[in-house]
């Protein structure tokens, strides 16, 4: 099932957002075929690596003449081929999109870096806190004293992962029609930039500064944060719309009318303050018994083990468990041809024969 039954995709096994797009694509039911190196194994040395659920994996010496002819051939049958290495390595290996659109002129070759094809950092090593660092996404997370790295969420998996796997589905839908493939080129330090297109828009309109934790969306409104707690766990508000709002100062038990209880900027740090003592008057079993389910926008700040038993995520599925491990469902989810998880994490290698003979290269 899936709605990406029927592609073939080939993945040239590397670390966190090629894989997290190869894991995507597998969850909407594409074959996705990940090339492992003879003998590799994982290299943050995970047992289970769910970044690899759904996938088959076969192991070649990209080195020898067999391996390479091996290669080819299950990009000669694929619809597409994702790596994620630095500019230049696939064409030394003889794997480069000229080489391989030349014996299939329908693939799809799409490529993940962090800082591009081009440009003065192209051949420079990097993670994901360097490319968010770049694009203005880092300066403007995390309190007035520091930034604060987001996880490599908006980077490697945001800026990467996801935009790697939309544009290879845009161009597979384009070659449908055209009959031809193209190069899909994602970079991170792109999709960083472009996953700030409202914040640029804001700052044109003169309604977002420089200054962290000083705008809408940062914490800087009392009303857009997180709150600690009387038992020391947390809460996060979204209060943003008037009538919202309204309903916040209602159940913290503020007068409307009382001095400051307003919206406007100036009034922040005071609000921020005094909702920060009354919030920490009471567990956070309390402000979920009073708020959770109302307009207020309101949720329990959760930690990862206590995410999965929250009965919103149980009454949806949001997490499942599969081959022992709890981990994210697929999504986004599908009326009619809904995705799934069909395999563990396979060993380097272990769909060899298998691949060859049903790719018909055996």
């Amino acid at each position: 099932m899936g709605p990406l039954k029927g592609y073939r995709v080939v993945e040239m096994a590397g670390l966190g957002p090629v894989p997290f797009c190869a894991m995507l694509l597998a969850d909407m039911g594409a074959d996705v075929v990940r090339i492992d190196r003879e003998g590799g194994n994982n290299p943050l040395g995970l047992k289970v690596d769910i970044l690899n659920r759904g996938r088959r994996s076969v192991a070649l010496d990209l080195k020898s003449s067999e391996g390479m002819t091996t290669c080819l051939g299950l990009i000669t049958k694929a619809d597409a081929l994702i790596e994620g290495f630095r500019p230049g390595v696939m064409e030394r290996l003889g794997l480069g999109p000229d080489e391989c659109q030349s014996r299939n002129p329908r693939l799809v070759y799409g490529r993940m870096t962090g800082w591009g094809q081009e440009g003065p950092l192209a051949h420079a090593a990097g993670h994901d806190i360097n490319y968010i660092a770049l694009t203005g996404a880092l300066h403007a997370i995390g309190t007035d004293e520091a930034v604060t790295p987001p996880l490599n969420l908006v980077g490697d998996f945001g800026g990467g992962a996801l935009y790697l796997a939309f544009g290879v589905v845009c161009a597979l839908l384009e070659a449908r029609a055209s009959g031809q493939g193209q190069v899909v080129d994602t970079a991170m330090i792109d999709g960083a930039a472009h996953l700030m297109t409202m914040m640029y828009g804001l700052k044109h309109n003169n309604q977002w500064n420089d200054e962290r934790r000083n705008n809408l969306l940062d914490g800087g409104a009392h009303f857009y944060g997180a709150f600690e707690c009387a038992d020391g766990k947390w809460v996060a508000i979204g209060s943003i719309e008037p009538q919202f709002y309204q309903l916040l100062l209602e159940s913290t038990g503020i007068e409307v009318d009382s001095d400051g209880a307003t919206q406007d900027s100036q009034d922040w740090p005071q609000m921020r303050q005094r909702l920060q003592e009354i919030f920490r008057a009471q567990p956070r079993a309390h402000w979920c018994e009073i708020m959770e389910g109302t307009d207020i926008c309101f949720a329990p700040v959760l930690s990862m083990t206590e995410a999965p038993t929250h009965p919103h995520n149980q009454a949806r599925d949001v997490f499942v468990t599969e081959f022992g491990v709890v981990q994210p469902a697929p999504t986004p989810r599908f009326s009619r041809t809904p995705g799934a998880i069909n395999k563990p994490p396979p060993m380097a290698g272990e769909h060899t024969l298998e691949v060859l003979k049903e790719w018909g290269l055996k």
